[in-house]
């Protein structure tokens, strides 16, 4: 067998993967020579090419378990069967390729339960209410769970939102300890508790995962601050999207102490059936944020602004654009100071082309 017995943690869910991952990473690295998959290569090709770069050195594996489609996960497992498996949530993110249903989603990722090794270590989400779709029966190891506001084995209490992280405290053995993630948002604890929970549980110390959770290396393009002139934060999370990952993008804006707030939304992918439900409930819960501007990109998108409308947003302040030019053109010497401006969408728009617009315009500016 490839693995020779080390653990191989897998971390599959519809949102959090790659940060899960490089938090569990971090921490095993303080201790162990380690294999860690690179970026999000996380499909079932790139794994049987991980599974070839093992090596006798390695202590421990930790990998993505991506899935576009039922059957994904069990050909991961096929290929490096986990000891360790964490599915960080059930949201809907490629729901178009499962049957359009949540109930999809909640099957595929369960792939994963059934295919790791039997006695293995499980860890799931107890806030997350599409989790209770996972199917455990027959699981004979370890289930750990996480939460804020439930019950669970590793929960987060005393969260603090600080310039540049997250503060909070989790019962470990028994004494109240304290960590810091360098990164924003709250879902952003969930992922730290998901690493907290699997390396506490191979027995790493307290110390050990709050040195790793305080330098672990934030994700490319996902939730990054920049500070730019004139009191203005940019938020780059232009990476990939969905639902569940644009609400939590919209909570971290949220969060940022700036006097105007202004969302700049893209449309999702892989939606299928779903795709006007998603985007009309993205909207709604935007309408929620207190925003002073919201901004769409591609037509889908529209379906996020007709949300916000519907829920009470200021029409007035909403603007729809069917391309990327067309929302920098509108946007130039638009930005006032004191503002904080999230720029969410999938990878295919490339509104990374905008964070860098946004960058060069507003301290060209200033400067």
């Amino acid at each position: 067998m490839p693995t020779r017995n080390i653990p191989v943690i897998a971390v599959t869910g519809s949102a959090g993967k790659t940060t899960t991952k490089e938090m569990i990473a971090s921490i095993l690295r303080g201790r162990w020579t380690i294999f860690k998959s690179p970026s999000n290569w996380n499909l079932p090709p790139n794994t049987r090419k991980h599974a070839k770069q093992l090596r006798a050195g390695h202590r421990a594996a930790v990998l993505e378990f991506g899935m576009l489609r039922k059957g994904h996960i069990r050909e991961h497992c096929r290929l490096l069967k986990p000891s360790h498996g964490v599915i960080t949530n059930v949201g809907t993110a490629h729901i178009g390729n499962v049957g359009h249903r949540v109930q999809g989603i909640a099957s595929a990722k369960s792939e994963l339960i059934r295919h790791m090794r039997k006695t293995g270590t499980l860890v799931l989400n107890a806030d997350n209410a599409n989790s209770r779709l996972l199917s455990v029966k027959g699981f004979q190891g370890r289930l750990l769970k996480v939460g804020i506001r439930n019950k669970a084995h590793y929960k987060a209490r005393g969260i603090r939102f600080l310039g540049r992280g997250v503060a909070f405290r989790v019962r470990l053995n028994g004494k109240e300890e304290r960590f810091f993630i360098p990164c924003l948002g709250v879902h952003n604890v969930y992922n730290a508790l998901n690493a907290i929970a699997i390396t506490h549980s191979m027995g790493f110390t307290a110390d050990e995962i709050r040195k790793g959770l305080a330098k672990y290396p934030i994700p490319y393009r996902r939730l990054v601050r920049t500070e730019l002139p004139g009191r203005i934060t940019l938020i780059d999370d232009t990476f990939s999207s969905n639902p569940d990952a644009t609400k939590a993008a919209l909570d971290t804006l949220a969060s940022v102490s700036r006097k105007h707030k202004i969302a700049i939304i893209g449309y999702m992918k892989d939606m299928g059936k779903y795709a006007v439900r998603g985007h009309d409930e993205v909207g709604k819960y935007a309408a929620r944020k207190r925003l002073t501007r919201l901004y769409t990109v591609g037509n889908l998108a529209r379906h996020i602004a007709a949300g916000a409308r519907k829920a009470g947003f200021p029409a007035t302040r909403i603007r729809s654009f069917a391309s990327r030019p067309q929302l920098e053109r509108a946007l130039a010497g638009t930005i006032k100071p004191d503002t904080a401006i999230l720029v969410k969408g999938t990878h295919l728009l490339k509104l990374e082309k905008t964070v860098s617009f946004l960058k060069r315009s507003l301290s060209r500016k200033r400067s």
